[in-house]
């Protein structure tokens, strides 16, 4: 189970660790489907009640899982297309990537192949990538459900996004709600874990491969 800092978890950082690393996380996907909220929520405990949109941010959690004691960089990036040419600064000597959308949106969802799944590639190629399906209270939401009758839609199932997490090759599929916080913290868990194979992998490794297994700029 991971521990983090934050009072969500409910859990401190431990005196005592039997491994001690840093792994960088980055998040894409579109803008305003729920990344910022997420990172806030799970690195600083409380949820942001008021939207801003982001450019570059990054936040800070100490979590441990499996006995392994990990200090996460958490860099968040914009989704909007006004940034498709600095979001790639923020790639370089990633461990993991999350590809998140938000499940009150479905062309998000359409979004993570139409567009996110070749930018990572392209410029993280061999990461491993989570799929994140973000705002999962809005799926019983009944003014979200109206909205989106409106243009014959419907909330992303489970099995819909665990369909694309196939489609784009991610190694897991997940889903959560920064407002009450539900599945948050098993979110990190996963991607500290895929991160953690990265850096098993590479300890193993000379330099010139360690850099073929973090992300880099092309």
């Amino acid at each position: 189970m991971a521990k983090s800092t934050n009072p969500m978890a409910e859990m401190t950082k431990p005196a005592t660790s039997i491994f001690y690393t840093v792994r960088k996380l980055v998040a894409v996907g579109d803008g305003a489907c729920g990344k910022t909220c997420t990172y806030i929520t799970f690195s600083k405990g409380t949820f942001p009640e008021v939207y801003v949109p982001t450019v570059f941010e990054n936040y800070v959690a100490d979590v441990e899982v499996d006995g392994k004691h990990v200090e996460l960089a958490l860099w968040d990036t914009a989704g909007q297309e006004d940034y498709d040419r600095l979001r790639p600064l923020s790639y370089p000597d990633s461990h993991a990537i999350m590809i998140s959308f938000a499940i009150d949106s479905p062309d998000s969802l359409v979004n993570t192949a139409q567009k996110w799944i070749s930018e990572v590639a392209h410029f993280c190629s061999g990461l491993p990538i989570l799929l994140a399906g973000f705002k999962r209270d809005l799926k019983e939401d009944n003014s979200t459900l109206k909205e989106l009758v409106k243009s014959s839609q419907k909330p992303v199932t489970y099995g819909q996004g665990l369909t694309m997490a196939k489609y784009i090759g991610a190694a897991a599929y997940v889903e959560c709600s920064a407002k009450t916080g539900a599945g948050i913290r098993e979110t990190f868990e996963v991607m500290t874990r895929l991160a953690l194979k990265v850096a098993k992998h590479a300890n193993k490794t000379a330099g010139a491969q360690h850099k073929k297994s973090s992300c880099e700029l092309m």
